[in-house]
């Protein structure tokens, strides 16, 4: 797989591996813990090098999983993790990005991670209680201490990232950005290539829906973090099942998975755009990685480009409860 260049001249895989779902939120959690070991190691096979997790994710456990799973190669890998989620009794209770928090973050991160820099370190979600000239202040002297390699950013405004990148070089922003669910295009983006910042898409096979293996007549458990999510509710996944099946369409046209179109399509908007599908599978891994090997027609990209607003989109993208942490 090619490489490709976020901000800081930061170079990770096209396509990278997003971690959480190895951990939490979509059913019941792998009993087997060596055999995610397996499928995180095997993702080195398929040309992935850039692995995301969190503190959050678990918490705590999908970090120790990505380190122990990569600590025989991690010279070879990019490991993205994040701050900002109070944490009590094993539960996020809410926001807290003070410096002090930051740096305990940090250093437990490091120990789970089995080692000695973390290469990104994102704010997971904007703390409206601190400056974030404090936060990306305090990333900066941990950069400077060797500790942090680079400093990120999820599902921020544009004004707040200009507000950072102006006290800390933002190396990249992380939020969700796929073919249905395009906010970042209005703001973000212009001012991530304005200020030469790459951009992560995170849920950018639309939490598994883009793969056209979910649909109104899936049964999702009640662990399943996708039935708490509008968008998912039967009515609202009813609707937006002809979007998916324009995909479908234009992937059996083209020979490849309605996945591999979706991810296809993200690398397409920029060259310093680097999605972050989640799996627990191998195979999907392969399918995934082998999107950056599909090529699209320009006229094939604007026509997906307008697919949202031709098709529409029903259903917000999280509950009322997280909307309230997008920093807009």
């Amino acid at each position: 797989m090619h490489t490709r260049t976020l901000g800081q001249g930061f170079q990770v895989s096209a396509i990278g591996l997003g971690c959480m779902g190895m951990s939490q939120s979509y059913g019941p959690n792998p009993g087997d813990r060596d055999e995610m070991i397996g499928v995180l190691r095997s993702a080195i096979d398929h040309g992935v090098t850039f692995f995301d997790t969190a503190e959050v994710y678990g918490p705590y456990v999908n970090e120790e999983l990505v380190g122990e799973a990569l600590e025989p190669i991690r010279d070879r890998v990019q490991i993205a993790t994040k701050f900002g989620w109070r944490i009590e009794n094993g539960q996020s209770v809410g926001l807290d990005s003070r410096p002090e928090q930051i740096r305990r973050v940090a250093e437990a991160s490091l120990s789970r991670l089995r080692t000695d820099v973390i290469d990104l370190f994102y704010q997971h979600r904007v703390d409206p209680d601190v400056p974030i000239e404090d936060v990306a202040g305090t990333v900066g002297e941990l950069v400077a201490e060797g500790k942090v390699l680079h400093f990120g950013l999820s599902e921020p405004s544009a004004q707040t990232i200009r507000s950072a990148h102006a006290v800390h070089p933002v190396t990249t922003v992380q939020s969700e950005y796929s073919l249905w669910t395009r906010d970042p295009e209005a703001e973000v983006l212009p001012a991530l290539a304005e200020l030469g910042i790459g951009f992560v898409p995170f849920s950018p096979l639309g939490k598994g829906f883009l793969t056209g293996t979910v649909d109104a007549s899936t049964t999702l458990s009640d662990d399943d973090i996708r039935r708490r999510v509008p968008r998912f509710e039967q009515d609202n996944l009813a609707a937006n099942q002809a979007l998916v099946d324009q995909v479908k369409t234009l992937a059996s046209e083209k020979g490849v998975t309605s996945g591999q179109i979706a991810l296809a399509w993200l690398l397409a908007q920029q060259p310093w755009i680097v999605p972050i599908p989640g799996t627990r599978r191998t195979s999907r891994i392969q399918e995934n990685a082998g999107s950056a090997s599909v090529g699209l027609s320009a006229d094939e990209v604007a026509d997906l480009d307008t697919l949202a607003q031709r098709v529409g989109v029903h259903g917000d993208r999280y509950n009322e409860v997280h909307m309230g942490y997008i920093n807009r």
